[in-house]
């Protein structure tokens, strides 16, 4: 089985850090910018089109065969939505939601003391009105599919293990899977599974709309590559 792990395209909070560091005037649930619109026309036609024999031990396939994918997960978050709008047209699969998937700490922004509070999710009908390509889970509802505290960093690492532990249920040896999510959790998903025991000191990048592919084969994991961007023009890496 292959991860195709991409990361979502520019959003509103990833200018606001670039330009100030801090979290002052972030929102819970950015949308993608401009620039970020910009980036899926290249990250859809790469993925769909894209030489394999860029891939590590696929130098020998013909052109024009793309990357295979054959399965197409998102976060519900609005940015991740939005990435992987564009991907599933390109690519012409259907969009899934795995609210799982979402970045660290869930829906939160800092309240009038500077802590971090949780902050209510859409509901269905938000989703189907404004993304009605969406697979939605049946455990989406009205009430929002986030409606509880912001979630605490220790919590993450065991959240990264159910994920992966999910995704090695739910597919075969056969699939190419592609995660629309984020850097965050990219970063606790690797250190789950790379069994690092500390978070202090480092950081793994991943840029907006970039690539890391994990191939899992007979109980053992494959680490092929990270953070690719070749795909996107240098005007576009944020």
């Amino acid at each position: 089985m292959r991860l195709y792990y991409i990361r979502h395209a520019q959003s509103a909070n990833n200018v606001r850090w670039d330009e100030t560091e801090t979290g002052e005037g972030r929102e819970a649930d950015p949308a993608l910018t401009a620039l970020g619109r910009e980036q899926l026309t290249y990250l859809g036609d790469y993925l769909r089109t894209g030489d394999p024999r860029l891939n590590v031990r696929e130098r020998l396939m013909p052109r024009g065969e793309g990357l295979g994918i054959t399965h197409l997960y998102c976060s519900l978050m609005v940015r991740a939505v939005e990435t992987g709008i564009a991907v599933s047209r390109a690519l012409n699969l259907p969009l899934i939601a795995w609210p799982d998937i979402h970045e660290r700490g869930g829906l939160w922004n800092y309240d009038e003391e500077d802590n971090r509070r949780g902050v209510d999710g859409p509901g269905r009908g938000f989703f189907e009105e404004r993304y009605p390509e969406l697979v939605l889970p049946d455990e989406i509802t009205e009430e929002g599919w986030w409606s509880r505290p912001a979630e605490l960093w220790d919590d993450v690492p065991t959240r990264a293990e159910r994920i992966i532990k999910g995704l090695l249920e739910r597919h075969d040896e056969d699939d190419r899977i592609a995660w629309i999510s984020h850097g965050g959790l990219y970063n606790s998903m690797l250190r789950v599974l790379l069994k690092m025991e500390t978070n202090e000191g480092y950081w793994f990048e991943l840029n907006n709309a970039a690539i890391t592919r994990i191939d899992f084969r007979d109980g053992h994991i494959a680490l092929m590559y990270f953070n690719r961007t070749q795909h996107l023009p240098h005007a576009l890496l944020t």
